[in-house]
């Protein structure tokens, strides 16, 4: 389910005989997926420990995921990385030397059942994930909503042209132009949407806005 708002912005004459107007289009929809960006970073006395570390790690994350039957194509990982621990590094009196290694890894995962969001979660954590860099909810297909907000943002524009015309005593005449000046989406909005799943971490999807605007330039009509 979505809801339409409206919001409007100023209007003006730019050129003799025509009338500009800018119109936004907002489109709020309840989520239907999940994307989650977590990661394994450890830490060891030589790079090839630390590197074995995290690869435990994310292999136990990736077996983990395929028990929630995640497809392969909605799991991705990268940004892998090694650098050195370095000790003494500040300190002007004595030599930098390093200490250690420490190596990472992040996989990015689309949720498309959320209500195994927080089963997932609660499940990669005690296999070992200890960097969660983020939790973004969003559309599955946002074409059908993102054309909604622009046809919000059209008959938005619209009526402003028109109360503009009407309060200068003129009549609104042709389309002469018409430009989409920018979308935005999706945006989560943490809403009055909150619960917790059935196990695991709590998770609250909210609703996700969408926006269109568009610029419309029309004629002043000859009296």
């Amino acid at each position: 389910m979505f809801s339409v708002v409206f919001l409007v912005t100023a209007a003006q004459a730019e050129t003799t005989g025509h009338i500009t107007v800018s119109g936004e289009g907002r489109v709020f929809a309840v989520p239907d997926m999940a994307v989650i960006t977590m990661g394994a970073s450890a830490e060891a006395k030589t790079a090839k420990a630390a590197m074995d570390e995290t690869s435990q790690i994310t292999s136990a994350i990736l077996t983990q995921l395929e028990t929630f039957e995640i497809a392969p194509r909605d799991v991705q990982t990268s940004d892998l990385s090694l650098h050195p621990v370095w000790e003494n590094r500040t300190q002007s009196n004595n030599q930098p030397r390093i200490r250690g290694y420490q190596a990472s890894n992040r996989v990015t995962v689309r949720i498309r059942d959320l209500s195994k969001l927080g089963t997932v979660l609660d499940a990669v954590l005690t296999d070992g994930a200890n960097q969660l860099g983020g939790l973004q909810f969003t559309l599955s297909d946002l074409d059908p909503l993102m054309n909604d907000a622009r046809k919000a943002a059209v008959a938005d524009a619209r009526a402003r042209a028109e109360l503009y015309a009407a309060a200068a005593g003129v009549t609104l005449g042709p389309l002469v132009s018409l430009n989409e000046t920018g979308i935005r989406a999706p945006r989560p909005e943490m809403l009055s949407m909150a619960r917790a799943s059935d196990a695991g971490v709590p998770v609250a999807e909210g609703e996700t806005e969408l926006r269109a605007g568009v610029t419309m330039v029309f004629q002043i009509a000859p009296e």
